[in-house]
């Protein structure tokens, strides 16, 4: 099973249009209002793949009710918690230059409520289960909270993958996530490292398994090992895509998660699940870019990308 956690959902709202032009009012052709929040797309990936994964979470208000009737009504199992407060709406205006992005901070949640959540999620997994935490924390979330779930997921022979930022990435690294994804801004920014590679051998120095690494339009690197046995793979695909990226680095987290749970518990072998399948997230974000909203991705782009990414191995030198 893999099991998302989305401690800071949202309800994404994406407006598209020709040209965003600051201080002009603007004719949106095209409205769309999803489920989201980086574990929530995850979910909605691995399901439109035949995945059953389940969501689990904080919700609150009318948003969160909106949520979890989205999700109810695409068949994605859910098992979030109530919390006092409004969940969050995303804003993303998408035009022919890019995405723009308003994010709300979310509801406050408290210490109580984070204990529920981990009890509710160590409850659900079981050993060689996959747990993918994704996303931003909400205000209030106490800073041991995340590697705590980590490490004792871990200590389940849980796989755990986790998708965040700033010190919270850093204290999954050493809390012995199995693998983290950040993007090459998000990895330079929690370790102020400014090459990529070194950034990544920096978490996986701190006990991480696995670091992948997002690069956009350049594809994806993976680097996994320890001394003299670390090893780098890339991967890219074959061809430049446009669209909305915002989901794409959260169709990637679904590509690796699928690729942990196709191995069996204990065996350590985390980093080659992943590093044998990187086409496949190659394959699945650059799908999603093509794809209208976050959380979808396109069935033909992907299989096309599938068939001609390819993935190149090499020794890292430190």
């Amino acid at each position: 099973m893999i099991l998302t956690v989305t401690a800071n959902p949202a309800l994404d709202v994406t407006y598209r249009t020709s040209a965003l032009r600051p201080g002009e009012s603007h004719r949106v052709a095209v409205v769309g209002r999803s489920a989201g929040g980086k574990g929530i797309n995850v979910a909605r990936v691995l399901h439109a793949l035949g995945e059953d994964p389940v969501c689990l979470g904080f919700l609150g208000g009318s948003t969160g009710a909106a949520i979890s009737d989205l999700l109810a009504r695409a068949g994605v199992r859910q098992e979030f918690l109530p919390v006092e407060g409004l969940t969050r709406t995303t804003v993303t205006v998408v035009d022919d230059a890019g995405a723009t992005v308003l994010n709300e901070p979310g509801p406050e949640v408290s210490t109580a409520d984070w204990r529920a959540l981990a009890d509710v999620a160590l409850t659900l997994l079981s050993p060689g289960d996959v747990l993918v935490i994704s996303g931003s924390t909400p205000p209030g979330t106490p800073p041991d909270a995340v590697p705590s779930l980590v490490r004792d997921a871990v200590e389940q022979e849980v796989r755990v993958v986790v998708d965040t930022s700033g010190p919270t990435l850093l204290a999954a690294a050493e809390a012995g996530a199995h693998v983290l994804k950040p993007n090459a801004e998000e990895l330079r920014a929690a370790t102020q490292i400014t090459d990529v590679h070194d950034a990544a051998g920096a978490l996986l120095d701190r006990g991480a398994g696995l670091v992948v690494v997002s690069l956009g339009e350049d594809g994806v690197f993976a680097v996994g090992g320890a001394g003299q046995a670390r090893r780098i793979w890339t991967a890219a695909a074959p061809e430049v895509l446009t669209g909305n990226p915002t989901g794409a680095g959260d169709a990637a987290v679904a590509a690796i998660a699928r690729a942990l749970d196709t191995g069996l518990p204990g065996t350590g072998d985390e980093a080659g699940l992943v590093a044998r399948r990187l086409h496949d997230v190659v394959a699945l974000s650059g799908a999603a870019v093509v794809a209208p909203v976050a959380g979808d991705f396109d069935v033909p782009t992907y299989q096309r990308l599938l068939a001609r990414t390819e993935v190149k191995e090499s020794h890292a030198t430190r």
